[in-house]
């Protein structure tokens, strides 16, 4: 499926469900709230990442990640490297969430992707990475491109430039096979030159 939910409150959950998009972020679930959501959603065949950071009431610490673990999660989310590097003696799948704002940013993230080996990276927002160089985007991948996912046509870009998967929480988009994604146009491929240093 090249959609990942990103299911943000329980608001969503029922549309979810029934959406064939088999990967979910759950966001802004409060710790509470995880014990049903997770397990029922792994009784339904879903493949279930944490966003710690976004889980209010849950801790940024490896008891936190033991927690998620117990409950049936497969994964985590986290723009945090300690978080990051926590989760996979666990045996859950880590997903470091990046926000590219400028280079300097780009560089502290393929630093701090390097030292954490994620399994993947949430690139935000989606649409910095046509402006990433190859370079860059191979040292965050595999990817998933996040923010700004709005139609079909994004998700078909961001799967053109290299992401895996595309993240959104328009749950109209969660429907979407890879087979039903528009072409993309070749001049939405062209990438920047590389500055001159």
């Amino acid at each position: 499926m090249p959609v990942v939910a990103s299911v943000v409150g329980t608001q969503p959950l029922r549309q979810f469900l029934t959406a064939p998009a088999k990967v979910c972020i759950l966001a802004s679930f409060a710790v509470g709230q995880l014990p049903q959501v997770v397990p029922a959603l792994g009784r339904a065949g879903k493949t279930v990442f944490v966003n710690v950071d976004s889980s209010p009431g849950l801790a940024q610490d490896r008891g936190a990640l033991e927690f998620i673990k117990n409950l049936g999660a497969h994964g985590v989310v986290s723009t945090r490297l300690s978080l990051i590097e926590k989760g996979r003696p666990l045996g859950l799948l880590t997903m470091m969430k990046v926000f590219v704002t400028d280079r300097s940013n780009l560089r502290r993230s393929t630093d701090a992707i390097s030292r954490g080996a994620p399994d993947l990276v949430e690139i935000m927002p989606a649409p910095i990475i046509a402006r990433m160089s190859a370079q860059a985007q191979r040292a965050m991948s595999p990817s998933v491109a996040a923010g700004f996912v709005e139609t079909a046509a994004d998700v078909a870009l961001a799967l053109a430039l290299g992401s895996a998967a595309a993240a959104t929480s328009d749950p109209r988009l969660w429907h979407l096979r890879r087979d039903q994604l528009p072409p993309v146009p070749p001049a939405a491929l062209k990438r920047p030159a590389p500055p001159q240093e």
